[in-house]
């Protein structure tokens, strides 16, 4: 007998189950039947058994797959016969699914639990290595009292060395502990991507002009990202770094960086140095994989810095590849998010702003317009958003123009923004003191249509 709750597990009725040559055995996926069948026949055999729990697949009359439990009690006689059957069969797919979930949550821990004891152990001997250099030649400058001084500068070198390879390699350590644990916050804002390169090339300069190496830039100037300043410098100036480092004397390093797809901006380093082999490309961007080659001239590395990397990349939403080959130098590839390309426009006037806001349509489709009445509306923007250009009147209500202009350079320091000032009348002194503050063009209201397009169309461009 089968009662009418079993349609609501099975979505056949129990007069349609009865008409099945085996029963729910009709229904029982392929694959756990007889494994089904070979539990049943054993818990018949085995007399000193009353109960039993079956987990099998199921397929519906509505052709899903679910997982139940069916409850098996019986009753036998003093011959141990089977005379009274009964059972119940539950939907169990959602807890199935949970159960599912966990165990593959308790491998990728098991996993991460064995590269953390793999990479505890390979860090140990290198936490330890630079010591060893450290302290033998501190001991030597204790006890040495005839060294002469190049003897002792060559020395302190030695020590100097070995303590900045440390602090790096404990550095990164820290900052990859934290972004693991989330204690370390990634806090995106929108940057000016040539700004940010250049400033770290300049940090570089040093390392590069010992091995007469020519650092090459190609970012455009309208391009803006949205990313956690620190450590987005920290992702360039590693990848910057290992090219010098691996690149021969007079050879040249190239950085650039472009709009890539779907609102990410794509980054590449490359550099003409001895490349990397195929063996070695499996081993970078893993922590459980400590790999670290010395440069040219013999410059140590921590074996940190590209999973360091990586997981800023990969923190920002974005990916990082590269293509090497052994010899011939490298090429490392990384993604950002753009930041989106904002014009201001700053006008009371609401005839005026309808029409620079119909001239910008017309050639610039990809930007976002913002138009406010006032300099103080436009500075609550621009701290928020830093827009790529900024179109500004003169006779402003609260501040005029070129007082916020002023205000403007104070937050863009390094004049990042590009600025158009419409004025009632243009005059040489006026011109001049726009200038001062970095102002691109000086346009007479009213301004020549033509003329205003084609500027602004050279700015963005």
């Amino acid at each position: 007998m089968f009662s009418d709750s079993i349609e609501k597990v099975t979505g056949y009725s129990p007069g349609e189950i009865k008409q099945f040559p085996e029963l729910l055995n009709k229904i029982i996926v392929k694959d756990d039947l007889q494994k089904v069948k070979r539990q049943f026949n054993e818990f018949v055999k085995d007399q000193s058994i009353n109960s039993l729990k079956l987990i099998y697949r199921i397929l519906r009359k509505d052709k899903v797959i679910i997982w139940v439990q069916e409850n098996i009690t019986v009753k036998r006689d003093e011959d141990g016969e089977i005379k009274i059957f009964n059972g119940v069969v539950t939907n169990i797919s959602d807890l199935k699914s949970e159960m599912q979930s966990l165990e593959k949550s308790l491998e990728k821990f098991q996993r991460l639990n064995e590269t953390k004891d793999n990479f505890i152990s390979m860090l140990s001997h290198d936490l330890r290595a630079p010591f060893t250099s450290i302290l033998g030649f501190a001991e030597i400058l204790i006890n040495e009292p005839n060294l002469s001084d190049s003897e002792r500068v060559e020395y302190l070198n030695y020590i100097n060395d070995s303590s900045q390879h440390q602090l790096q390699l404990i550095n990164y350590l820290l900052d990859w502990s934290r972004l693991q644990t989330g204690r370390l916050k990634v806090e995106p804002i929108r940057l000016h991507a040539q700004t940010m390169v250049y400033n770290c090339v300049s940090s570089l300069t040093g390392n590069a002009i010992r091995k007469n190496i020519e650092i090459k830039v190609t970012v455009k100037s309208s391009l803006y990202i949205h990313a956690d300043e620190r450590l987005l410098m920290q992702v360039i100036t590693n990848l910057l770094s290992n090219a010098i480092k691996f690149s021969r004397e007079h050879e040249t390093v190239e950085i650039s960086a472009d709009v890539f797809n779907n609102g990410m901006a794509e980054f590449i380093v490359k550099d003409e140095g001895i490349g990397i082999s195929e063996e070695n490309k499996n081993k970078l961007f893993r922590i459980e994989k400590v790999f670290s080659t010395e440069g040219t001239k013999g410059e140590k590395g921590t074996g940190l810095g590209l999973s360091l990397v990586k997981e800023i990349v990969e923190k920002h939403n974005g990916s990082i590849w590269l293509y090497s080959k052994f010899g011939e130098g490298s090429e490392f590839h990384f993604t950002i998010p753009c930041s989106q390309n904002i014009i201001l426009i700053v006008e009371n006037n609401p005839l005026n702003r309808m029409k620079y806001e119909d001239l910008i349509q017309q050639s610039c489709t990809s930007y976002k317009i913002i138009t406010v009445e006032n300099g103080f509306e436009a500075m609550e923007i621009i701290i928020d958003n830093f827009p790529s250009l900024i179109i500004t009147g003169q006779d402003l209500p609260l501040m005029n123009g070129l007082q916020l202009i002023e205000s403007i350079r104070k937050v863009d320091t390094n004049f990042n923004i590009q600025i158009l000032s419409i004025v009632p009348k243009i005059s040489q002194e006026i011109i001049k003191s726009y200038k001062i503050f970095g102002v691109d063009e000086v346009f007479q209201n009213p301004v020549n249509s033509q003329a205003f397009s084609d500027k602004i169309q050279k700015i963005l461009k």
